[in-house]
């Protein structure tokens, strides 16, 4: 069921691409090897290596197209049994398996860690859970979700999505592209709200992050007062770090490194029971805060719920029906304070950002799990 949707959006990609002028010589695989690719990955994933579960990233390219490719003698079949053998040796970030053709055969050549734009990378990410992605095409390893695959489910993620009416800037953002032909290979400004967004699921505790217009003190009419934790003054090494310059590369690795670490620290707030509060512009102002109804607001009733894959639908719903409290306080904010934008992340690890349509007339629910596996 996935392979020839998954095979038809990498072939518009790489025609769009060469039409734009971009210099794409990346190997396609077709729609049976991407079949058996996929189908090798899924079994590995629900075998048991000396009790852990296989973790692995597999890109479809042969070893000439990428640097410093370590070989292997004696190629590995592409069969579960043997990916579940090699997987520890490709879990750390960045190390993936090469997969190509040997004698007609699909086969594991070795291991990678550059991989050229568009390559068919097949993500192991739980048991039978994998995320098919590419590369964008920028030195600072940026990759598009082409599509989520669960059980039976086939997820293909919607590339238009980004151009409805009241899109926010965050699901442009984590859908990883405008459009090809608008991509320029450069490294770009770091989305920040992104990686806060990663951490906050990666923490697993579930949380709620508010972002309020900077000088402005509305949204604590929505705040049971007193907050439990009120920062004075508010902690801003996170603002600090996006207003400073990384313009070669030997900088810029150390700029991230260090945003890295304070995302890190700002997302674990977010477990504490309550809502964590931060400006637009990253100043993080309270976490533990209690969410209010607003004096003379009428409770949220009604949510439009999308999710940016295709063929599907927005709905309406009562916000209850997206989770708990979280949800529920998350909208109910939302409602009352027009200009914030609340993320949401739950135990289970679905994320929702919320966020008021002017188009709609009502909060806004973007479910928005599938972009961050």
């Amino acid at each position: 069921m996935a392979a020839p949707r998954v095979w038809a959006h990498f072939a518009r990609h790489l025609e769009t691409a060469r039409e734009h002028g971009r210099q794409v010589d990346t190997p396609l695989p077709d729609p049976l090897e991407m079949e058996a690719v996929i189908d090798a990955a899924f079994w590995a994933s629900l075998r048991r290596e000396e009790g852990y579960v296989p973790k692995i990233s597999l890109a479809v390219l042969p070893p000439e197209r990428t640097e410093h490719p370590l070989r292997f003698e004696r190629p590995v079949p592409l069969v579960p049994a043997a990916l579940a053998k090699v997987a520890p040796a490709v879990e750390r970030a960045g190390i993936d398996l090469g997969v190509w053709r040997e004698a007609g055969e699909l086969c594991v050549w070795g291991t990678l860690r550059t991989i050229p734009t568009f390559s068919f990378v097949l993500e192991v990410a739980a048991p039978g859970l994998l995320v098919v992605k590419h590369h964008r095409g920028d030195e600072w390893g940026k990759f598009v979700k082409v599509a989520v695959l669960e059980g039976d489910s086939v997820k293909i993620v919607d590339e238009r999505a980004s151009s409805l009416p009241d899109c926010p800037p965050l699901l442009t953002s984590l859908l990883g592209f405008d459009s090809p032909a608008s991509w320029n290979g450069s490294g770009g400004s770091v989305n920040v709200l992104v990686q806060l967004a990663v951490s906050m699921r990666a923490h697993g505790r579930g949380g709620l992050l508010l972002v309020v217009p900077r000088g402005s003190d509305g949204w604590r009419d929505s705040i049971v007062q007193p907050i439990l934790y009120t920062l004075r003054p508010p902690f801003d090494e996170l603002a600090d770090l996006m207003r400073q310059s990384a313009e070669d590369a030997q900088q810029h690795g150390r700029w991230q490194e260090a945003l890295g670490r304070v995302v890190d620290a700002v997302a674990g707030v977010t477990a504490v029971d309550g809502a964590t509060v931060i400006t637009e512009d990253f100043e993080l102002l309270a976490f533990g805060a209690k969410i209010t109804r607003r004096r003379g607001s009428p409770p949220v009733e009604r949510v439009t719920v999308t999710e940016p894959i295709e063929g599907g639908a927005a709905a309406v719903a009562h916000p209850t029906s997206l989770g708990g409290t979280r949800h529920l306080s998350a909208a109910q904010f939302v409602q009352d304070q027009r200009d914030v934008t609340a993320f949401v992340a739950s135990q289970d690890g679905r994320f929702t950002i919320f966020a008021w349509s002017p188009c709609e007339d009502m909060v806004h629910a973007h479910r928005v799990e599938t972009l961050l596996l």
